[in-house]
């Protein structure tokens, strides 16, 4: 991936997601895949939601711009966070929760096309299984346990990161964040712990080939009983719907339910090898059922060896740093038009040159001692920035 200096670099170059495809879609004629994709679960807290939605536009009423949304939301101390995101999410990605002392994890994933974009908070979990068998994680977990740049992070903010203490000074369970106690360092709503436990994303954006691709997509009742390999193998062959019951029934056979377990499956069809619906099964004679199973048995070589010598995935973007103002980067020059008005980096509005608010002013978290130093936020993302890094405004009670 290289140093996060060499990705905003790069940033600078990019070119918005919509351009990039309507370009492909122009002057390579790229078809655009066909997505199936299957849910199940096993509830034993009623914590776990999910949200699939396969008929989303960036205009209204041009089928050309549609796209797919899946996520899984493993809510904790109550499910309304969990509940509201699956709400609300897709259309107020910034917005602000009600302030509440339930959370949840979240992962979010957008299918344009052949690109998926993946962006996640807490140990719900993604993967990407290709047509070669290679199994590529498209989330980081957040679970202090096992993140150390995150332990860094919290206790670097002024957290404790220990486990739980119970009489005699042993200590029990996995690490947890105090005050509040939560085992993760990343979540959407727990307001009642501090301001070190954020809700920023990290966000991974790929780029499929031709050859497609399955995501499994699920909460840690999954993942707490399966890795990631043995939950793409277990399911290999099977239909999205099926697959995800299988991944499901996997995990309960292997752990039995200690969680909420829930499962979606989403697969990338390339436009030619899109399933149609099975047919009635037929009754063949013995040297009938040879013919088919050679005839398979030659076809799927072949394919595998046509996929083998492609590159399966191109990975288009990572960034997962939890501070708004290292994620955007520092720029004197950033956000000024050539009319003498500035943009906001986040919204894009526009804004004259006293209304512009510096992403680093007044950051605790930020090294930069130049208020003035761009990219500049309006008024609006500014609060939206703080809220997101866990800052809350004076006053303001936890209900």
């Amino acid at each position: 991936m290289g140093s996060r200096e060499e990705r905003h670099k790069h940033q600078h170059d990019l070119v918005p997601l919509a351009a990039l495809l309507s370009r492909e879609l122009r002057n390579e004629k790229m078809e655009k895949p066909a997505v199936r994709y299957g849910c199940a679960a096993q509830s034993r807290k009623g914590e776990d939601y999910v949200l699939t939605k396969t008929d989303c536009q960036r205009v209204l009423g041009n089928p050309s711009t549609s796209f797919s949304v899946f996520a899984v939301f493993d809510g904790h101390n109550g499910n309304a966070a969990a509940i509201f995101s699956r709400d609300n999410l897709l259309n107020h990605i910034l917005s602000a929760i009600p302030r509440q002392t339930s959370g949840t994890t979240a992962t979010f994933v957008i299918v344009d096309g052949w690109t998926v974009t993946v962006a996640s908070v807490g140990d719900s979990r993604c993967v990407l299984d290709t047509q070669g068998g290679a199994v590529t994680a498209l989330t980081v977990d957040h679970r202090l346990e096992e993140n150390v740049e995150e332990r860094e992070r919290v206790t670097a903010s002024g957290g404790e990161v220990g486990r739980l203490s119970i009489f005699g000074g042993s200590e029990i369970g996995p690490l947890r964040c105090w005050p509040g106690g939560l085992c993760l360092s990343r979540s959407i709503g727990d307001m009642d712990v501090g301001e070190f436990i954020v809700p920023i994303p990290h966000v991974k954006q790929v780029k499929l080939s031709n050859a497609g691709g399955r995501m499994i997509i699920a909460s840690d009742g999954i993942w707490d009983a399966l890795s990631s390999e043995v939950a793409a193998k277990s399911c290999r062959g099977l239909p999205a719907e099926l697959a995800a019951r299988q991944v499901v029934k996997e995990a309960l056979r292997t752990r039995g339910l200690k969680d909420d377990t829930t499962c979606i499956v989403v697969d990338i069809i390339p436009p030619d090898n899109t399933v149609q619906p099975p047919a009635p099964p037929k009754k063949y004679n013995k040297f009938q059922a040879f013919l088919l199973r050679k005839i398979f048995r030659d076809s799927s070589s072949r394919l595998s060896k046509k996929l083998s010598a492609v590159g399966i995935v191109e990975e288009l973007f990572e960034e997962g740093s939890a501070m708004l103002a290292e994620r955007l980067g520092n720029d004197d020059s950033s956000g000024q038009t050539t009319v003498g008005l500035f943009i906001c980096a986040v919204c894009q509005t526009d804004l004259a040159p006293s209304e512009g608010i510096s992403v680093h002013a007044g950051s605790i978290f930020s090294t930069s001692s130049k208020p003035w130093q761009g990219p500049f936020l309006c008024s609006d993302c500014r609060n939206k920035k703080d809220a997101m890094e866990g800052k809350r405004p004076s006053g303001v009670k936890v209900v």
